[in-house]
């Protein structure tokens, strides 16, 4: 492994939750800059060579999980290196990041052996702090590394239209800088798709969204800009081409330099990463009777039984979760959803409530319900409760109400879905 000298600057973070204080690095915002190969991709780019089996991981938020720059580039993969048998990981969900993708990393990724994972949480971590990034973040690399020395690793920082001051200052976003930062440490290789998007919007050559006229009606572009998206967060079709084709020259430029070799798992970066972070599944002995196991072949539980694969459900007030666990943090991976419950969570005796429902609740979608993080590792008791009231539905409900096909009664309930609990530690009976 090539020698790196790295040098921290070290400062004390007191930590909420437990009021921990441990040795954390100093953010410090980086340069903007197109790619930076680091250590290489040596280890697949040797196997597609050869023309072995190779799978390629797609680890990160809705922008992964859209039919675009992933398929682009598995596509790009399998052009290149006909002789390969390249297979797709699909490890992407949409409205998460790093925080829950630490947990379920071993289930949706590393239990399917991956030569390559591209990590793509930049966006979705935006309004993360750093430390808790940094935690994530390191603890994905060390669980892979641990697993296997050769699974190379690429960041791929994707664009919102608020990261656009910054490129335009030549900087990386707070989110990005930070995994920056700890991609220079572990000799990570990173590609920013957000730096020619930055790049041609202040060229004039890209909008980041439509512009309309006076009646609504979107404005054609002139020749030669692009309308990235519609949204100012998930791209079009033309976008995800510039996302594509922005991998796909690196990885060419790449190939050539790489070298096959065992990537090294240095000393931590933060001394209280989330390398043991994992998803224990839930046991009848910490639910109430009303909880059931759910279809895996109709209904919800069919629909995301490749991310749960078992799927508890209970919609009556009253119906509990409780667990006592040894460790530092806890959560839940569950649903929210147009129905979803309030839920009063009591840890160590303290209560507060949660819903499971937010602004985009017209649909259900996978979630983390974090409980706390940075507790003292000791002995904590959790109680998950469905509350009787509901949460408020009309931040959604107003704003759909007209729409056709509205129907009130799929915003009416107190229903819950979990599939595991999120911990870093042991259950303890």
């Amino acid at each position: 492994m090539r020698a790196r000298v790295w040098m921290v600057v070290v400062t004390l973070l007191g930590l909420s939750l437990g009021d921990r204080v441990c040795a954390a690095p100093e953010w410090v915002q980086q340069p903007a800059r197109l790619a930076t190969v680091r250590d290489g991709l040596g280890n697949v780019f040797a196997k597609l060579r050869a023309g072995q089996e190779v799978r390629i991981a797609y680890f990160g938020g809705s922008i992964t999980a859209a039919d675009g720059w992933r398929v682009k580039t598995l596509q790009w993969f399998r052009d290149r290196y006909p002789a390969a048998t390249i297979t797709e990981i699909n490890a992407a969900i949409g409205g998460t990041g790093s925080d829950l993708g630490v947990y379920r990393f071993r289930q949706d990724v590393l239990s399917k052996s991956p030569d390559l994972v591209f990590v793509e949480f930049a966006v979705n971590d935006g309004g993360a702090e750093p430390i808790q990034i940094w935690r994530a973040m390191e603890g994905i690399i060390r669980q892979a590394w641990r697993q296997d020395p050769s699974i190379d690793i690429c960041y791929v920082y994707t664009m919102v239209t608020d990261f656009a001051a910054d490129y335009d200052k030549g900087l990386f976003p707070r989110a990005t800088s930070a995994d920056e930062m700890l991609a220079a440490y572990y000799g990570i290789p990173s590609i920013s798709v957000a730096y020619p998007t930055a790049e041609m919007a202040r060229a004039g050559r890209l909008w980041f969204s439509p512009k309309r006229d006076a009646e609504g009606n979107e404005i054609s572009p002139p020749d030669g800009v692009v309308i990235w998206s519609d949204d100012n967060v998930h791209p079009r079709d033309a976008g995800h081409a510039i996302y594509a084709q922005t991998i796909q020259d690196q990885l060419a430029t790449w190939e050539s330099a790489a070298r096959a070799e065992p990537h090294e798992l240095k000393p931590p970066f933060v001394a209280d990463n989330w390398e043991s972070a994992r998803l224990v599944p839930l046991a009848p002995a910490m639910l109430t009777p009303g909880w059931k196991v759910m279809s895996t072949t109709e209904g919800l539980g069919a629909a995301f039984h490749d991310r749960m694969p078992t799927m508890w459900s209970a919609d009556a007030p009253g119906e509990r979760i409780q667990f006592r666990f040894r460790g530092t943090a806890v959560g839940l991976y569950d649903l929210l959803g147009p129905d979803g419950a309030r839920a009063i969570i009591t840890l160590d005796g303290e209560p507060r409530a949660v819903d499971r429902f937010d602004w985009f609740c017209t649909y259900h979608r996978l979630a983390a319900l974090h409980i706390a993080s940075g507790l003292s590792d000791a002995v904590h008791e959790v109680t998950v409760e469905i509350a009787p009231e509901q949460p408020d539905r009309t931040p959604v409900t107003d704003r759909v109400k007209d729409e056709a096909g509205y129907d009130p009664k799929r915003y009416d309930g107190t229903r819950m879905w979990v599939g595991g609990v999120l911990l870093i530690g042991e259950l303890v009976d």
